[in-house]
């Protein structure tokens, strides 16, 4: 890799991609694709989500996610 890989800067793109989705406008569809882009948008958001609050450690080249799931 060119530049050195950054665990922190990831999570800071995750937390990025997470609020644009939650910001994403509707396009102008019905009826079932309405549906499926909101479900959609769901589990991006989630998946985004996830990967932003997780902590991140590269540790001998191994890159670590720990994300605490509990309440």
């Amino acid at each position: 890799m060119a530049n050195a890989f950054d665990p922190q800067e990831m999570v800071s793109r995750f937390k990025e991609r997470a609020k644009a989705v939650r910001n994403r406008n509707l396009p102008p569809v019905g009826g079932d694709e309405r549906q499926m882009f909101i479900k959609q948008a769901e589990e991006d958001y989630m998946d985004f989500a996830l990967l932003a609050d997780a902590e991140a450690k590269l540790v001998d080249g191994v890159l670590t996610l720990t994300v605490d799931l509990r309440s």
